[in-house]
């Protein structure tokens, strides 16, 4: 009950409501009052035992109530929606039945995912409408009238408004997944066109991890006497995380990842950066010392940002680096180590970032950079998650022995990135930096000779 104590006697009379959850919490998907055969779905993903988040949303949403759900991420959220909508589905079988909105492309993905593996054996077709994809490919998915549509919102109002045909008068059920990210990214306009044209008599799940004034506005907006489900009431961080800083001098940033990288050697490493073109160069500085890294940003076509994260996903490479496209509910298993190279602007993207790792119960650390320009941001860090972060122990005259290969690496990175530009200039065409080999076996060729000579 010590959260009781801390947010004091409001939250004691809030734990008196419903004591039932207190006493006993249920111990299957059955408990919860999920049908058979989707109990026997989860079995079969592995889902043995249902998240906190799960066990408060799932018995409200089967009532048929509008839900607030509030919980960290990496908590289970995506069952805790899709399961009520497809035992709902099974209920009354109807066509174009459910939309789910996501801020980034490979969220959606694997939504669509989960839900395609949840409803395998009842039959259900999913759609994910998406930019950086065919249009046409995606009018003549939408013609088929999937069951659940997942999409970005920007894709889906330009179907809604030029597709022939293809309306969401009949929807019954709304979610959107990490809310506050949605507005965040301004997707405003294109959220108020999507509740403008779909019927006011449906069920909405708002899902976040993070709760913010522009979603309490949304909420006002889109839910009828919505049941808060929350997990976290503070903004939190998973318990088994280690959480770590390093304070350096910015121009030897690379030399102090390049350590750290060495350190930790044999753990999978995601390394955010804070624009494209710094996670491009990034990745092409520490392939160029012999790391397996690849990059996940916006400025990728769609095929290679999937391709970069699968590559990850299934350990072909250790370290990916990526913007914040990837902070938000992205399910990568196996990442030991989140390293935030630049620290992030906004406080709460650094609680969305370290979620990335330490998720379902195991382990896992956390090192964040801290140069002389970044103190007032990560005061801000510190201030929110409530806590004095440690130092991350080092041994600055190694970091110091790197700084003559990382500068020789910095340089052919800028080649390369070069190179890159004038590439996707002629060819319109984006890289995953695996072609930057060419430059690279010149450049070393060039310094064999130098060596002869």
């Amino acid at each position: 009950m010590a959260a009781g104590d801390e947010d004091g006697p409001a939250a004691e009379s809030e734990a008196a409501v419903e004591p039932e959850v207190a006493v006993e919490e249920p111990r299957s998907f059955k408990d919860l009052g999920v049908t058979d055969v989707l109990c026997e779905a989860c079995d079969q993903l592995g889902w043995k035992v249902p998240t906190k988040i799960q066990v408060e949303a799932i018995p409200v949403a089967l009532q048929g109530e509008d839900i607030i759900g509030l919980a960290e991420t990496g908590s289970g959220k995506t069952g805790a929606f899709a399961l009520p909508i497809l035992q709902a589905l099974l209920e009354t079988p109807q066509r174009l039945f459910a939309l789910v909105l996501t801020p980034t492309r490979e969220l959606a993905f694997q939504i669509s995912e989960q839900f395609e593996a949840l409803g395998s054996s009842i039959g259900v077709h999913t759609t994910v409408i998406v930019g950086g994809i065919d249009a046409m490919s995606q009018s003549l998915a939408l013609a088929k009238k999937p069951h659940v549509i997942i999409a970005t919102p920007g894709r889906l109002v330009d179907h809604l408004e030029n597709t022939k045909g293809f309306n969401l008068r009949a929807l019954k059920f709304l979610v959107m997944d990490e809310a506050d990210r949605i507005l965040n990214m301004d997707f405003e306009t294109e959220v108020d066109k999507i509740l403008k044209v779909i019927p006011r008599d449906r069920k909405t799940f708002l899902f976040s991890a993070t709760m913010t004034k522009k979603v309490q506005k949304l909420q006002r907006a889109a839910l009828k006497n919505p049941v808060k489900c929350a997990v976290s009431s503070k903004y939190q961080t998973v318990e088994k995380l280690q959480q770590y800083y390093i304070f350096i001098p910015s121009k030897f940033k690379d030399s102090y990842l390049v350590y750290i990288l060495n350190e930790l050697a044999g753990n999978s490493f995601m390394i955010f950066c804070s624009t494209c073109n710094n996670t491009q160069r990034t990745a092409l500085l520490l392939r160029n010392l012999g790391f397996t890294a690849i990059p996940l940003h916006g400025q990728m076509s769609q095929n290679k940002r999937l391709g970069s994260l699968n590559k990850f996903k299934a350990k072909a490479r250790s370290i990916l680096l990526a913007t914040d496209v990837a902070s938000r509910g992205l399910d990568i298993p196996h990442v030991d180590v989140v390293i935030n190279f630049d620290i992030p602007t906004h406080s709460k993207d650094y609680i969305h970032r370290v979620g990335r790792t330490a998720r379902a119960g195991r382990s896992g650390k956390s090192i964040t950079f801290v140069t002389q320009y970044d103190v007032e941001l990560f005061q801000r860090i510190e201030h929110l998650i409530g806590k004095k972060l440690p130092a991350f122990p080092m041994q600055e005259e190694e970091v110091m022995m790197l700084t003559e290969r990382v500068a020789e690496a910095q340089r052919i990175a800028r080649m390369e990135l070069r190179e890159q530009g004038e590439k996707k200039r002629s060819r319109n065409d984006d890289d995953d930096t695996e072609e930057a080999i060419g430059v690279r076996n010149k450049v070393a060729g060039g310094k064999k000779k130098r060596r002869k000579a």
